[in-house]
C-alpha cells in the first residue's frame, strides 16, 4: 500500500520515497521547479524539488489540481516552514486534468460559492479541513461510548412515528404513487424518513442497558438558517437506569472527549481553520475541554435573560422556548462557557419526557456552547404508563400509533435517560465555521440537493 503525504511527512531523512497527490502550487525558477502536493490525509502539503529539465517534459500535463506520481528522495529541507522535502527522480503525470476549466482557482472562494459545486469543494484547504476534522469527530463517539460499554444499535429510518410530535416530516411514498388516487401504501400505512432514532433507541436500552445510535435524520421544515438542516446527523445515547444528572454528566464528558480527541489528531487543520475563521482554535478547544460546565433552570435562565438589560430581538417569558439569541447569550456572556439549562416547561417540550413533582415542568436539558448555542438536548423519559398515555391525549397524538412504546412502560418499565447530540452544530464549534452546510459534504437544505 502507498504511504500517504501524513505518514511521509513522520519519516527520517535521507530515504527513498514514492508519493501521489495532487498539485496545490507551481513555482517555477531558473535552478528549480517547486511542487507542493497533497494527498487530503493532512492539511499539510509535502514540497518536491524538480529539475528544470525534466519538467519540462511533463509541463503541458502538470498544474494546479493535476494528479502525479513522484518517486525520490526525503531529505532535510532548506525552508523553516516544513521540515522535509522531495529531491524528484521521476516525475510522473496521472490521469486527466482540464485546468482551463477547472472552478477551484481562485485563492478566495466564498463558501457560497462552493455550496454551488459540492462534488468539488473538497479539494478546498477549509472543507477538507473541515471533513477531516469530521472523520476524527466520528470516531472519537464510537470510541467513547464503546470504551463505556453501549451497544452501537441500527434504528430505522423510515418509520410509521414522528418521536417530537411537531409534523415536520418527509413522507415515503413509492415513485409511481399518487396518493390522490390510491390508499394503497407498499408498508400498509403511512410511513416517513425518521426524525429521531430515540423511540425505537429505548426499545433496545430497555433490553441490553447502554445503547446508542449515529445515523441521518430528517426534518421538512422550511428553515433557511444557518443551524438548520433537511438531512443531517445524530448521535442518541439511550440508557436503562440513568437518572437527569447521570445523563447530564454523560454528555459532558461526551463532547470534552470530542474536542480532546480533535485537538490530539487534527492540530494541522485547525492551524488552517484558525487562519481562516480569524480565531484561535486551539485555545478554544483547551478551554473548553478544561472548562466547567455551568448549570441553570429554566426558570433561573429566564430571570437572568429579562434582567440583563440587552434588547433581543425576541424578548424572552416564561413559557416561551430560548431563541439562538438566548442560548448565545447565556453561554457566551453570562457564564462565558458552556451552560446546561434545565427542568423547562412541559408545554414546549416533547410528550415522552419525565413530568416533574410539580406538574409544570419535564426533568429535561439543553447544553449550550458558546458561538453556536444548543448542541444536546436530552431528557430523562417518562416511565410510568398512565403519566404517558396522560401525556399523549393532552397532545392530541393516537395512542394507538404508540402502543408499542406504551408497552414499554407495561413489561419491566424502569427509569431511563438519553440525549441527542446534533453532529453538525457541533462541528460548528470545532472548525470555526458559521453554517452547518460547510460541514456536511453534501448538504439537504430547502431547494438544494445537489449531487
Amino acid at each position: 500500500m502507498k504511504e500517504t503525504i501524513k505518514e511521509i511527512l513522520t519519516r527520517q531523512p535521507p530515504c527513498a520515497v514514492a508519493v501521489v497527490g495532487w498539485v496545490k502550487t507551481t513555482r517555477i525558477t531558473p535552478k528549480a521547479v517547486f511542487l507542493e502536493l497533497n494527498d487530503g490525509s493532512t492539511a499539510k502539503n509535502l514540497q518536491v524539488v524538480v529539475n528544470p529539465k525534466d519538467f519540462e517534459l511533463v509541463q503541458d500535463k502538470i498544474n494546479l489540481g493535476s494528479g502525479v506520481q513522484v518517486e525520490g528522495e526525503l531529505v532535510v529541507s532548506p525552508a523553516p516552514k516544513q521540515p522535509v522535502e522531495i529531491m524528484a527522480r521521476n516525475l510522473v503525470p496521472i490521469g486527466e486534468h482540464d485546468f482551463e476549466n477547472y472552478p477551484i482557482q481562485k485563492k478566495h472562494m466564498s463558501l457560497e460559492f462552493l455550496r454551488e459545486i459540492a462534488h468539488l469543494r473538497p479539494r478546498t484547504n477549509t472543507l477538507s479541513s473541515a471533513f477531516r476534522i469530521r472523520s476524527t469527530a466520528s470516531y472519537a463517539i464510537h470510541k467513547f461510548f464503546q470504551e463505556r460499554n453501549f451497544f452501537y444499535v441500527h434504528t430505522p429510518i423510515i418509520t410509521p412515528s414522528d418521536c417530537e410530535g411537531a409534523g415536520a416530516l418527509f413522507k415515503v411514498i413509492t415513485v409511481d404513487t399518487e396518493e390522490s388516487c390510491s390508499q394503497s401504501f407498499f408498508f400498509g400505512r403511512p410511513v416517513f424518513l425518521t426524525v429521531s432514532g430515540q423511540l425505537e433507541g429505548e426499545a433496545l436500552a430497555l433490553a441490553l442497558g447502554r445503547i446508542y445510535t449515529f445515523g441521518p435524520t430528517f426534518r421538512a421544515e422550511n428553515s433557511n438558517t444557518t443551524r438548520h438542516l433537511a438531512e443531517f446527523w445524530m448521535i442518541e445515547p439511550e440508557m436503562a437506569f440513568f437518572d437527569l444528572d447521570e445523563t447530564i454528566q454523560l454528555a459532558e464528558e461526551l463532547l470534552k472527549h470530542i474536542a480532546q480527541t480533535v485537538l490530539e489528531t487534527n492540530i494541522h487543520d485547525l492551524e488552517w481553520l484558525s487562519k481562516f475563521n480569524e480565531i484561535d482554535l486551539t485555545r478554544q478547544l483547551k478551554g473548553f475541554v478544561t472548562s466547567t460546565m455551568n448549570k441553570i433552570s429554566y426558570e433561573d435562565a429566564i430571570k437572568v435573560l429579562l434582567e440583563s438589560g440587552r434588547e433581543f430581538d425576541f424578548k424572552p417569558f416564561y413559557g416561551g422556548d430560548l431563541q439562538t439569541e438566548h442560548e448565545r447569550f447565556l453561554s457566551e456572556e453570562y457564564f462565558k462557557g458552556p451552560v446546561v439549562v434545565f427542568n423547562y416547561p412541559k408545554n414546549i417540550k416533547a410528550f415522552y419526557m419525565y413530568n416533574n413533582d410539580d406538574n409544570q415542568t419535564v426533568a429535561c436539558f439543553d447544553v449550550l456552547i458558546p458561538k453556536v448555542g444548543e448542541v444536546i438536548g436530552g431528557s430523562q423519559r417518562e416511565h410510568r404508563y398512565a403519566k404517558l398515555y396522560q401525556r399523549i391525549l393532552e397532545l392530541g397524538l393516537d395512542p394507538e400509533t404508540y402502543k408499542w412504546y406504551l408497552e414499554l412502560r407495561l413489561f419491566g418499565s424502569v427509569p431511563h435517560s438519553g440525549f441527542g447530540l446534533g453532529l453538525e452544530r457541533f462541528l460548528l464549534f470545532l472548525t470555526g465555521l458559521k453554517n452547518v452546510r460547510d460541514v456536511i459534504p453534501f448538504p439537504r437544505y430547502p431547494g438544494h440537493a445537489e449531487i
